[in-house]
């Protein structure tokens, strides 16, 4: 496996800041990726689904990327979204990571179509093998979240590909089905990484083996979650719960509507970025969830700098 311990820890799953009239706010994400870089965030993985990669035309895919890593400027590695659930624009996106610069990919199984086994394995084995061609041994992340995609990644076919496509060198899993994620941490092969889709599971996983975190809530709180992610990998759980357990109702809160409009209202309500746009067909919170995101920012000992 390549390149592994580049991606262990926290990557921070970017939002992309828009402003009022919803163009790309690109100072604010140029402020926002030094910001994570100095709270301590591991990588940055810019147009994923936090940084609602759907409702980006390829061209401002290929600007939000291009900012993140010129912004970083080697100081942390970027994962760079590359996901879609068309092969074609999925081996695209990733072309457009290895031109500017980002040091792997992450890519989703595929959305809406609800491809079989084989056609998972045809579609990231498509991509890898486009990848490869590009750029020998440019790693590839897999990332397996049935509850947004409507088809679930089974341990079976995570390792087959993982056998198979040299340059995927692992799954940010979010199913949420633990049986499934402990086999993959059972067979998986020396260095292939599991990390976490799911904020709340970052300490459990870790515990049986996990690797990390792709993390919504260190948009919000990036030195509280790389203090409790490195301390579990440490070996130091005592520190770690004492940290999820303070941080837990952020966690859960951040779903209380679709991802990423509530984290997008919490940064607002932070200071990190200056308005919670995001775009259709998402919606602003509601009044009644707002109170909600103020009240339990509130509980964890934060400070709002902004009005709700």
């Amino acid at each position: 496996m390549k390149n592994t311990k580049l991606f262990r820890g926290v990557g921070v799953a970017l939002v992309t800041p828009f402003k009022n009239d919803g163009s790309i706010d690109e100072a604010s994400l140029e402020r926002l990726v030094d910001f994570q870089i100095e709270e301590g965030t591991t990588f940055l993985v810019p147009c994923g689904t936090t940084g609602e990669n759907p409702a980006l035309s390829q061209e401002e895919h290929r600007r939000v990327v291009e900012i993140v890593v010129r912004r970083a400027k080697g100081r942390v590695p970027v994962l760079a979204g590359a996901g879609s659930n068309s092969t074609q624009k999925a081996i695209e996106l990733a072309m457009i990571a290895i031109e500017l610069g980002a040091d792997a990919v992450l890519t989703i199984t595929p959305y809406y179509n609800k491809p079989t086994p084989d056609g998972l394995r045809r579609h990231f084995g498509l991509q890898a093998e486009a990848i490869e061609k590009k750029r020998a041994g440019f790693p590839m992340i897999m990332y397996n979240v049935p509850g947004r995609t409507g088809v679930n990644m089974t341990a079976a076919t995570t390792l087959q590909i993982a056998r198979e496509v040299p340059n995927v060198i692992g799954v940010k899993e979010a199913s949420g089905n633990m049986d499934q994620i402990l086999t993959i941490l059972r067979e998986r092969q020396d260095g292939f990484l599991m990390i976490s889709g799911d904020d709340a599971w970052t300490v459990p996983l870790i515990a049986v083996g996990g690797d990390g975190i792709i993390s919504v809530a260190a948009n919000e709180i990036p030195r509280w979650m790389s203090e409790m992610t490195n301390a579990a990998l440490k070996g130091d759980f005592e520190t770690a719960r004492a940290v999820h357990n303070r941080i837990l109702p952020l966690m859960a809160g951040n779903f209380i509507e679709s991802s990423p409009i509530p984290v997008k209202a919490a940064m607002k309500m932070l200071g990190i970025i200056p308005n919670d746009t995001v775009r259709s067909p998402l919606a602003p919170i509601t009044d009644a969830n707002r109170k909600k995101l103020e009240a339990i920012l509130r509980e964890c000992g934060l400070k709002l700098k902004a009005a709700a």
